[in-house]
């Protein structure tokens, strides 16, 4: 069994590209005012805060803790970078519809987050589990959960519109895309555990 000290040593490097993300994203947007995204890292660092204080109790995985990272660094990353003219948040990276604006960054990034966060409850539920075995029932409340946390996030959206009305929020078709990535997400998280479930069974 890994000690303090040595759980400790491993998380060095996430400590710090968390908070190079965090300073350096930081710094970005209080010199331009970015309130927006001021916002939006004030929330992320709460996420961040949260997930730290409850690590010793639940012991997430380092892939989870990095899959949430590289989640928060893609969220600040939109916000502050431009090709040309085009915010990356709303860079087309796959021109999918000629009447949505799909397959948007914003998109994929939810996409990501929002498996992550599956992840995320399936770790937090996993010791009150008497069935380590997954079925639908379990993997349905997890896609839910997901997308839960995806609309919490859709609400805390839609309070920066009011804080802030020149945000880049988007309107009602962006959230509804939004949703519909984030159970994408949501759904993906539930297949990755599904097979890796089936993985440890053969085995």
């Amino acid at each position: 069994m890994p000690t303090k000290s040595n759980t400790a040593t491993s998380l060095k490097p996430l400590v710090c590209f968390n908070l190079s993300i965090m300073l350096g994203f930081g710094a970005y947007y209080i010199a331009y005012m970015n309130y927006e995204f001021i916002i939006y890292l004030a929330v992320v660092l709460a996420a961040a805060v949260a997930v730290g204080m409850t690590h010793a109790v639940v012991g997430y995985s380092r892939l989870l803790l990095w899959g949430l990272s590289f989640w928060g660094m893609l969220h600040m990353a939109g916000g502050a970078f431009y090709l040309g003219d085009v915010r990356l948040y709303e860079l087309i990276l796959l021109p999918l519809s000629d009447s949505l604006p799909i397959f948007r960054y914003d998109q994929f990034v939810h996409i990501w987050g929002f498996g992550m966060t599956t992840l995320l409850c399936e770790q937090l539920i996993r010791p009150y589990r008497n069935d380590r075995k997954g079925g639908f029932a379990l993997w349905l409340i997890l896609a839910m959960a997901g997308l839960g946390i995806g609309a919490v996030n859709e609400i805390l959206e839609f309070f920066v519109t009011l804080a802030v009305p020149e945000s880049g929020v988007g309107d009602y078709l962006n959230t509804s895309l939004d949703l519909i990535a984030d159970i994408i997400g949501a759904g993906l998280a539930v297949i990755y555990l599904n097979l890796n479930q089936r993985k440890q069974m053969v085995r």
